[in-house]
């Protein structure tokens, strides 16, 4: 079902990332170049552009290739007052469309199966697609957290709920995909849809996943005990490849089992989540020896707040942030942050408003966390082997 890994150190002095791939390999297609780690970011990636009513949907089985796909995405978004641009995470996504669609190894890849839903009564943000790489395998891409409180929303509830129902249908959508295409599978996703990879392939039937080559998390969540020891995901562990920067936040959240490759980021801190700030080689992702102090601190921080709360705390406590956030009357944080000093009124205002309950929530449970980070703070003198801050 899955192949062995390899891990390697590789140490260069001119720091390169995806764009720089793109032109290295770009004209050599799957035939040629198999697939790679560094083809795993970039598939990851393409999940975060809002591609509706450009790939066909779950339901239409027609397929599209990237390089057309990029001219109607670029042809709408060029459009007076597009609503795409609104849709847009990363200032690089433009520049990142356009050279995967004139590039001969990404722009022949045929898109299909693309799904964006977003269901704020159920707390649901799940999107992904499928990409045909035309070598004999299909990369199935899930979006990470968008910019919506729901997706955010659905996100924080990981942490006191066994599953979220963007894993749910996730294992949906990947049984789903392989009865409508041929040949082997390969998984992956950024942040949360690192974990909806992982999920989908724990949970999914047999039949499926045998045909899975490859997992790929890149800094995405972990999950709580009971997923990690479950028959389903002790099948897969051995697929399971996890890549996680420097200075990881996200990728050490929960719990983990499967192993974690630390890559080297060209960013520091929480700008490191982005795939674009990854560095690479002609082939592989450039690996260090192991996570930060900053990074060692805010996860033991983190485990130990979480760890002192229960399920309906942690619960409680979501609901009331959620809450004062909805106040601002922006359903995203990019709504949130363009009009920020009206949002800001309106967030002052509501905590003024909230019962006397929700304030001791808020203020009971920040107050464990600065405890937490207080206890853990001498991880910040631990003496660091590895790579600079």
């Amino acid at each position: 079902m899955c192949v062995d890994r390899g891990k390697s150190i590789i140490n260069i002095i001119v720091m390169a990332d995806i764009f720089d791939y793109i032109k290295w390999r770009g004209d050599l297609d799957f035939s040629l170049v198999p697939f790679n780690t560094v083809d795993n970011i970039i598939l990851s990636q393409l999940s975060y552009l809002h591609l509706d009513n450009i790939v066909p949907s779950l339901e239409n089985k027609g397929r599209i290739t990237i390089a057309e796909a990029e001219y109607l995405f670029t042809q709408e978004i060029n459009k007076t007052n597009s609503s795409l641009k609104q849709t847009l995470l990363f200032r690089e996504d433009m520049e990142f469309i356009k050279v995967l669609g004139s590039s001969k190894r990404f722009g022949n890849c045929e898109l299909c199966a693309y799904v964006n839903n977003i269901d704020e009564e159920l707390e649901k943000q799940f999107s992904a697609l499928c990409i045909i790489t035309g070598d004999g395998s299909s990369f199935i891409s899930f979006r990470g957290t968008d910019s919506t409180f729901t997706g955010w929303k659905e996100s924080f509830n990981m942490s006191f709920s066994d599953t979220v129902p963007a894993q749910l249908e996730a294992v949906h959508y990947l049984e789903k995909i392989a009865r409508n295409v041929k040949g082997s599978l390969r998984i992956g996703g950024h942040s949360k849809g690192g974990n909806l990879a992982i999920y989908a392939a724990a949970f999914c039937n047999k039949k499926t996943q045998h045909r899975i080559k490859a997992i790929y998390s890149n800094d995405a969540p972990g999950f709580h005990s009971r997923i990690i020891e479950s028959k389903g995901y002790q099948e897969i562990r051995g697929c399971i490849q996890s890549f996680i920067p420097h200075s990881s936040v996200i990728g050490l959240l929960l719990k983990h089992e499967d192993d974690y490759t630390v890559v080297k980021s060209s960013q520091i801190g929480l700008m490191q989540h982005s795939l674009y700030s990854w560095e690479i080689t002609h082939n592989d992702i450039i690996h260090i020896d192991h996570v930060s102090k900053s990074s060692r601190f805010v996860d033991k921080t983190i485990k130990e707040w979480i760890a002192e709360l229960d399920y309906e705390q942690r619960q409680k406590f979501i609901e009331a942030l959620f809450t004062v956030l909805c106040a601002s009357q922006a359903k995203s944080t990019n709504e949130l942050t363009q009009d920020w000093f009206k949002s800001t009124t309106h967030i002052i205002q509501s905590l003024g408003n909230i019962d006397e309950s929700t304030k001791k929530i808020i203020s009971k449970t920040l107050s464990s966390l600065f405890r937490s980070a207080k206890n853990n703070f001498y991880t910040l003198m631990e003496v660091d082997e590895g790579a600079a801050e």
